[in-house]
């Protein structure tokens, strides 16, 4: 499998971000990102506008946040052409998404604000819908703005990398109940918009760049095919599949690199005859498996140690320290894993289904 390492969730100056598309896009390479994916709010300007493509060594891609008219239910829409009216319902703009060929992830769906009344939260509030293919379950700006307060703002304005702690656990509980009834992908967004702030009175900030931004929450693929840079239309459009296809399947996951590189960490199961593994037989993050007694979970990590747990229908199954682990499973239900790395929360998996 090819890794590539990306940030998804961001906003320009088409919608409510401060920044160039291009501008964007070349910060991205400058941190050495090789994909991004751009979503201002309602609007696939830059895409009409003919922006996809690649700058330097990394590949932008344009998708759109999408709303209802009240402002609720974001909705992450990827691979599509058009925009739909935010006159439409959830359940509608969903829909039509998947009608038309693309993929969507509910944004910050647990969002909330307790200090910052000036910006309301954005929550997901219609869990009736099915048609949508995941969750954004790590947001760095949702993130950043539930935990400031007026006693620790001046250090989160200094160090915003730092105070990102962990995805919010209710989102986390929803991720693994969805996922013991079908396949549903977790991704990770930064929510950049480089927002100007008057901090002082007088002292104009900006929160946060991009640049920065683009350091901490990435969503790794992992593709059967080697992406290969091209600037034709066609090629694009290939590399753009691949990278879909791969978010939609669920071969990815979700990754603070501000903690450490996790370039190279694998989850997958092994399947053989009994007793030994022998037929080499792998089932990659997002697979189901079904009719098998025992399955070998395998977790890789490209540090000596961290601690890797186990989760299974939303319960941790098990924990060890290390930088190898094999996991002897037989129980049906959603498995996935979580890796703290010197006591900070740094991987978090797609789920591998056992039915």
């Amino acid at each position: 499998m090819f890794e590539y390492v990306g940030a998804l969730h961001m906003h320009s100056k088409f919608s409510d971000g401060s920044g160039e598309v291009n501008e964007i896009a070349q910060a991205a390479s400058e941190v050495g990102l090789d994909y991004i994916i751009l979503t201002d709010h309602n609007t696939l300007r830059a895409l009409k506008e003919g922006y996809e493509g690649w700058y330097g060594n990394t590949l932008l891609l344009v998708g759109c946040e999408i709303n209802d008219k009240e402002n609720k239910n974001h909705y992450l829409a990827f691979g599509i052409n058009d925009t739909f009216s935010t006159r439409l319902s959830a359940k509608e703009y969903v829909k039509l998404v998947k009608n038309n060929g693309g993929i969507g992830f509910l944004a910050h769906p647990h969002e909330k604000r307790i200090h910052m009344k000036e910006h309301p939260p954005y929550p997901w509030v219609d869990w009736d819908i099915e048609d949508f293919n995941g969750i954004e379950i790590w947001n760095h700006m949702s993130e950043w703005m539930e935990n400031l307060t007026e006693e620790n703002k001046y250090q989160a304005f200094m160090h915003p990398l730092r105070t990102i702690v962990a995805p919010p656990e209710v989102t986390l509980k929803i991720w693994d109940e969805l996922n013991q009834k079908r396949r549903v992908v977790g991704i990770g967004g930064v929510d950049a918009h480089a927002h100007k702030y008057n901090l002082l009175g007088f002292l104009e900030v900006e929160i946060f760049p991009y640049k920065v931004l683009f350091k901490s929450i990435h969503t790794h693929i992992l593709t059967p095919e080697e992406i290969k840079k091209g600037k034709s239309n066609e090629e694009i459009e290939t590399v753009k599949k691949i990278i879909y296809n791969s978010l939609n399947s669920g071969s990815c996951f979700v990754a603070n690199d501000y903690h450490g590189d996790s370039r190279g960490f694998r989850f997958h199961a092994e399947i053989s005859g009994r007793p030994a593994f022998r037929t080499g037989r792998f089932y990659q993050m997002g697979d189901t498996i079904s009719g098998e007694d025992k399955i070998r979970l395998r977790v890789i990590l490209p540090v000596e140690k961290a601690l890797i747990s186990l989760i299974h229908n939303g319960k941790k199954a098990d924990e060890v320290e290390t930088n190898e682990a094999n996991f002897i499973v037989g129980q049906k239900g959603a498995y996935r894993v979580e890796v703290r790395l010197n006591n900070k929360a740094w991987i978090y998996s797609n789920h591998i289904r056992i039915v």
